[in-house]
């Protein structure tokens, strides 16, 4: 018996150690700062995402969050700042603020950061990645389904790794329903151009496309309002687009990046700080998925056909490719 209290002791230190650290973490007011990317606030989908992420996380977690936005391109300065107002995570969106953000990570090795959209190897870095080409394969399919001129168009904004993913899923779930289908595809260069967009996406309608699917930010913004004006479907990306352009989104491809966001903040709260080095989420992990279908009435049959699909995506069976 003697024996075994000193056992019995240490344990009891343990355990009341663990208890101690979780009641810490939990007492903890949590901070967390956002470099929002180049087109920043109001930009209907990825900025406004990331953005709902972190009010919920303050009113149900209570974490306190700042923001900035850098539409001089210039990303270091507001990322030193987030750095220096003592912020736990400091978070850059998207992959065009990957260079600033690791340059700053390296300046300083204590402090956490978060990279969204691009895939960091520093140790302070946590990656997080969206499989972006599963998502579209649904919108690909469902385009290819209410197709009636058999050409569909795809509106990139800059020509880059992360738009290649909305761009091969959404022409292999096309050709998936509909081998014959063919895509016209444009790449605008920029994702801020509202304008260019409506005038791309006119184009491809003159061509015979008779829904517009544009990855391109606020450039796709202008893209689905001209797909509404010249009476042809779209679909929407990041976020539910459909109050975008009301009588043209018949879905569109959820990037939950507030989710995700959400996650990470609950993480870090509970832990003190996020441990995996990087995330990658595809439909298994309700990362990406298919809106509410909108605008237009779908068969049983074409119902049945986007539940297999995403079904066999999730177990496997149906590979999409990202390049």
């Amino acid at each position: 018996m003697k024996k075994l209290l000193p056992i019995l002791l240490i344990f009891s230190l343990l355990l009341a150690a663990c208890a101690t650290e979780k009641s810490t973490n939990q007492n903890k007011e949590y901070k967390i700062g956002i470099l929002l990317s180049d087109t920043g606030l109001g930009d209907e989908s990825f900025n406004d995402s990331a953005f709902r992420g972190l009010e919920k996380a303050r009113g149900e977690l209570g974490i306190l969050f700042d923001y900035k936005e850098a539409p001089d391109g210039n990303f270091e300065k507001p990322l030193e700042e987030l750095v220096k107002e003592n912020n736990d995570l400091v978070i850059g969106l998207g992959f065009s603020a990957q260079e600033a953000l690791e340059k700053t990570a390296k300046k300083y090795p204590d402090q956490q950061f978060l990279l969204i959209d691009a895939v960091s190897e520093l140790d302070n870095v946590v990656s997080l990645t969206f499989k972006e080409h599963e998502g579209s394969f649904l919108v690909g399919m469902l385009a290819a389904m209410t197709s009636k001129t058999d050409k569909l168009g795809f509106i990139g904004g800059v020509d880059v790794s992360v738009i290649h993913h909305f761009e091969n899923g959404f022409v292999q779930g096309a050709k998936h329903f509909n081998p014959k289908i063919e895509i016209l595809t444009a790449y605008a260069g920029t994702f801020g151009d509202a304008a260019l967009g409506e005038k791309m996406a006119e184009k491809q309608i003159a061509e015979g496309a008779d829904f517009i699917y544009p990855a391109a930010g606020f450039t796709g913004f202008g893209a689905l309002k001209k797909a509404e004006e010249k009476g042809v479907l779209a679909g929407g990306v990041d976020s539910d687009q459909y109050f975008v352009a009301e009588n043209a989104v018949a879905a569109s491809m959820l990037k939950n990046i507030d989710v995700a966001v959400f996650n990470m903040a609950k993480e870090l709260t509970e832990k003190g700080k996020i441990e995996a080095s990087s995330y990658v989420l595809g439909l298994a992990e309700n990362g990406v998925g298919l809106s509410e279908i909108r605008v237009i009435s779908l068969t049983e049959e074409q119902k049945a056909a986007l539940k297999k699909a995403t079904e066999d995506i999730i177990a496997g069976k149906i590979t999409v490719k990202s390049e």
